[in-house]
Formats: structure tokens, C-alpha cells, sequence
């Protein structure tokens, strides 16, 4: 990964931290995403500390916020010249359903108009970077809750204000991730630009805890006793990263770095086709 730039939201703690950790150890110049400075400063110097070198670079934003996810591309297009690796990994589950302060609601405007909108932001400089260095990969975390939403997309209701289940808005926004994924591998084919998704797989971290309910000592109980550690987590999201192995793999969702099948809604390009429009309206594309 010597010379090349990769940029890591939600890299300040769980499997993004371990992944960005990893990938500056392969030699990579890696950009972390973070939303508080103190935390993401102490970061950039652990990892900085462990991979032994310091070309470990950091810009803040909250990525629920459209114009900050706007200002974090153009603070990198203006910073680098090239851009190897899109990592979106961050996101997070509400207990009660929230507004951002663009008035989307919260779990869809994190977990998956971030994805959308900071992706396409950059995808001149991904393009330019494919044809320059021979490709350029997108990774979209995403996750087997996807499943949950077995019915696809409640596009009448995108913001939840007839019912909202924290498991349910997350799942559902875990499946647009891969709806995401799957439409953009396909707008991009030939560019040498590959779009892939991953499932990290049930992961001990503090992911969930902020979720007021009697799940919670459950979910700790279960992540300590059968959860895997934040290096197995981070594990595919490193091998779609760094692997020559998936050199020109595209429109594949991965777990423990092998190619699997999604749940039957996720392959409906009518699905697909219908939340890249609104997420462009929403974001502004």
C-alpha cells in the first residue's frame, strides 16, 4: 500500500479504528474521519505510535450533517491528489427516532446518506486515480441486519414518522447500503473503480450500548461470551482494502473475505434505481 491514500470514516474506535490501524501498517496513507477533535487527535497518534510512520492525516466532521459532509470532501480533494480507498464505516443505532439539522431522519443521514453523498464527492478523484494507478475501491460497511428488512425500502415513509424500531430503521438502513452498493458498482462499471459491501460480523464493541433498553445487558452479555475481537471485525474490511485478491471484484458483499448472497430485496434493481434518485434529491446530487 506504499504511496497509496485511503480515507476511513468512523475511525475513531471499534472496527474502523482497527481497520485504518491495519491499513497504515500495509503502508498506506490514511485520512481518518472523526467527530470529535480531542478523540480523533489521540487516534492519529496511536496509530501513528504502532505503524511506523507518520503519514497518518485526519479532518473532522459530523457525518449526519450534509454540509460538513461537503466540507470534509473538499478539505481532502484540496489535500490530495489521489484517493486508492473509500472506507465508509461509520454509523450508529437510535433508541428513539431524531432529526438532523437537515431534518432527515438520524439513522438514514448517518448510516447511509453519508455513504451516498461523501462517495460521489469523490468520485472525480477515484475516477482520476483508477485511470492514473489502474483502480480505486469504495467499501461500504453494512451488515446482516439488512436482512430485517425484508420487505425492501418504505420509500411512502423514508423518514420513519409512522413507525420507527431502532433494530428495524437500522437494518433498513443497512440495506440501503447494499442497494447502494450494488447500483453504484453498476453506474461505475468499466472505470476500473470497484464498489463492494462487507458484513463485519457480530463484533464486541460498545456499538448499541447507547440504546436505553433491557437488550443492552443482553447484547453485552452475548458480545462478551460469542462476539469475535475488533481485529476479526476489521479483518474483511481490510482484505477488500489492501488485497490483490479482489482486484476488479465489484458488486459483491463479503463476510470473513469471501463473496456471499444478500437477502432476495437487495437484488431489486427497481429497489436500487428508486433510492439512488432520492438519496441524490436529498443530498443535494
Amino acid at each position: 500500500m506504499e504511496g497509496k491514500v485511503v480515507l476511513v470514516t468512523g475511525a475513531t474506535n471499534g472496527i474502523g479504528k482497527q481497520a485504518a490501524t491495519e491499513i497504515a501498517k500495509a503502508g498506506a496513507t490514511v485520512v481518518l474521519v472523526g467527530r470529535s477533535a480531542e478523540k480523533t487527535e489521540a487516534t492519529v497518534k496511536e496509530i501513528q505510535a504502532v505503524c511506523g510512520h507518520s503519514r497518518v492525516d485526519s479532518i473532522l466532521a459530523d457525518l449526519s450533517v450534509m454540509s460538513e459532509i461537503r466540507r470534509l470532501a473538499e478539505t481532502f480533494l484540496a489535500r490530495y491528489d489521489r484517493l486508492d480507498v473509500l472506507l465508509n464505516n461509520a454509523g450508529a443505532i437510535y433508541e428513539e427516532r431524531k432529526l438532523t439539522v437537515d431534518g432527515y431522519e438520524m439513522t438514514m443521514a448517518l448510516n447511509h446518506l453519508s455513504y451516498f453523498l461523501l462517495t460521489n464527492l469523490l468520485l472525480e478523484r477515484l475516477k482520476q486515480t483508477a485511470q492514473t494507478y489502474g483502480e480505486a475501491r469504495v467499501i461500504n460497511v453494512s451488515s446482516g441486519a439488512h436482512a430485517v428488512a425484508r420487505k425492501g425500502i418504505a420509500f411512502e415513509d423514508i423518514h420513519a414518522t409512522k413507525a420507527y424500531s431502532a433494530m428495524g430503521r437500522y437494518g433498513e438502513s443497512k440495506l440501503m447500503n447494499v442497494l447502494f452498493t450494488y447500483e453504484m458498482a453498476r453506474r461505475l462499471e468499466g472505470t476500473g473503480i470497484c464498489v463492494n459491501a462487507l458484513h463485519p460480523g457480530f463484533v464486541d464493541t460498545g456499538f448499541g450500548h447507547n440504546v436505553r433498553s433491557f437488550f443492552v445487558p443482553v447484547l453485552k452479555l452475548a458480545q462478551k461470551l460469542f462476539a469475535r475481537n475488533n481485529s476479526k471485525g476489521a479483518a474483511t474490511s481490510v482484505y477488500l482494502a489492501i488485497s490483490p485478491e479482489v482486484k476488479g471484484v465489484t458488486g459483491q458483499y463479503f463476510m470473513d473475505k469471501k463473496a456471499r448472497r444478500t437477502s432476495k430485496i437487495s437484488y431489486d434493481r427497481t429497489q436500487q434505481e428508486r433510492l439512488w434518485s432520492i438519496s441524490a434529491e436529498m443530498t443535494g446530487l
